[in-house]
């Protein structure tokens, strides 16, 4: 099983961290999760295009992990997808797709008559609203869906992955959560989001104290991260969806190690983590993930 980080961003604009997804490859099944900004760019340079997908799962249904559901349809299709598009999702998912694709009808009309395509089936979106406790399966890859805690969200989901007796958990977005530990015990890598609070000040005319303060609220910080790690037994730990994307390297990960003794990966766009060699490779770089003081490459 190899877990590739497309985007490890958030809502803050970056052009080192694109929106937050991930996609997870074991055997034949190539699972998208989440769909943020650049998804589609980050998936070619990945060797996974979106023709190639068995499935988009999605975490909840903020924003910035699913703005590029439209533009990862039309690619898919415009590359040569010659079958419907399963999403898995929660509550909420099926309105939400309809009225995306109700609002491009009159453009997707036009581009069907004018180009003439083989086939409309990749423009056919096959919606599934999941639940905590469901496990889903993809080939040899099954996917357990985890409640997490992100509220105000209503409904907000963190997955682990199996396959060839390796384990991987997936937090999604959500603050200290006893049943992610839970799900997350043992895993040969845990991916979890962070928010470094010390470097979100309050500036005027753009964040108040107010404002950081509740965005602090329903994530994860980086002061108890290594801690959820730690408590989880985790094999391995790996950030994504840095708050903010240009958080200070070496101090989180000091920060981190503070309380997890383990290797930690600052996860990158691109980076790709192979769970059976326990290696992980970044721009033309490998390393192995046996040290504790795992950097990324």
């Amino acid at each position: 099983m190899e877990f590739v980080f497309l985007g490890t961003g958030c809502p803050v604009v970056s052009t080192e961290r694109y929106g937050p997804a991930q996609v997870v490859l074991a055997g034949d099944a190539k699972v998208l999760v989440d769909c943020g900004s650049g998804v589609t760019q980050r998936l070619l340079a990945a060797g996974v295009p979106g023709r190639a997908l068995d499935a988009l799962l999605l975490t909840h249904l903020h924003s910035d992990h699913l703005v590029d559901l439209f533009q990862l349809i039309v690619s898919s299709w415009h590359q040569g997808r010659d079958r419907p598009l399963p999403v898995y999702g929660p509550p909420g998912t099926r309105r939400y797709v309809e009225g995306l694709m109700a609002l491009w009808e009159p453009e997707l009309t036009q581009r069907i008559a004018h180009e003439k395509r083989p086939s409309t089936a990749a423009l056919e979106i096959d919606v599934t609203e999941i639940a905590a406790g469901q496990v889903l399966t993809f080939g040899g890859l099954t996917v357990a869906v985890v409640e997490v805690d992100h509220k105000p969200v209503r409904h907000a989901f963190g997955f682990v992955f199996e396959a060839g007796g390796k384990r991987l958990a997936l937090s999604g977005d959500t603050r200290y959560c006893p049943s992610l530990i839970e799900a997350a015990r043992g895993a040969d890598l845990l991916v979890h989001e962070v928010f470094v609070h010390r470097e979100m000040p309050v500036v005027e005319g753009v964040r108040s104290a107010e404002t950081v303060a509740n965005v602090a609220g329903y994530h994860t910080l980086s002061s108890e991260v290594g801690k959820i790690a730690a408590e989880a037994g985790a094999a391995c730990l790996a950030l994504t969806h840095f708050v903010p994307p240009a958080a200070d390297r070496d101090r989180l990960l000091d920060e981190v190690r503070a309380d997890y003794a383990g290797p930690i990966l600052l996860g990158e766009d691109l980076m790709r983590v192979d769970l059976l060699r326990r290696s992980v490779s970044h721009a033309g770089a490998v390393m192995s993930l046996g040290a504790p003081t795992g950097r990324s490459p």
